[in-house]
């Protein structure tokens, strides 16, 4: 006689074991998406900086020929990545704590400038582009010392890139010929 087996459906088969080859296969592609994150993440911090003079460079090495990292290697590079953007975070936190206490001189500076003789701010120094410096200097020389007149002032801006002696020379030159 035929025995019918039954075959019972409400029991699930058991997963399949994950292979070595998958569970590398994810690592890789979480490793190379935190890698693609934190290069994304570094790049900002660059662009942020560059206003502020920029970041420190530093020389990154790079194999002679072309190759396939491994999972440490990925892991170095990824470790690697998180430790420069964040020094170029705190890099770019200590320029801006700069450039506000700065400011903040310059607006005391603009509001009681006999306080703060001889002082000068440089426009870099508080994140405005260009040459200009503002200093206090007595309003009418030895005599606006002697008598507390003091006045802030903004200098005219860079001097030629060139000097004087390259334009005359120049100047020289072309009269010359």
């Amino acid at each position: 006689m035929r025995e019918l087996l039954q075959y019972d459906t409400s029991i699930q088969p058991p997963a399949p074991l994950a292979t070595p080859e998958h569970d590398e296969r994810a690592a890789r592609r979480s490793l190379r998406a935190q890698i693609d994150r934190l290069e994304g993440e570094l790049g900002e911090a660059f662009v942020t900086a560059y206003p502020m003079g920029g970041l420190d460079e530093e020389s990154t090495r790079s194999p002679a020929a072309p190759r396939l990292l491994d999972l440490g290697e990925l892991e170095r590079v990824r470790d690697d990545l998180a430790a420069r953007t964040r020094a170029a975070r705190s890099t770019i936190m200590e320029r801006a704590d700069r450039q506000a206490a700065n400011r903040l001189a310059l607006e005391r500076m603009l509001l009681d400038p006999g306080r703060y003789r001889f002082l000068r701010i440089a426009n870099r120094d508080i994140g405005e582009p260009g040459c200009g410096v503002w200093h206090v200097r007595p309003r009418l020389g030895l005599i606006g010392m002697l008598m507390g007149w003091w006045q802030v002032k903004l200098s005219s801006g860079c001097p030629l890139a060139t000097g004087r002696s390259a334009v005359a020379a120049f100047l020289i030159q072309a009269v010359g010929s």
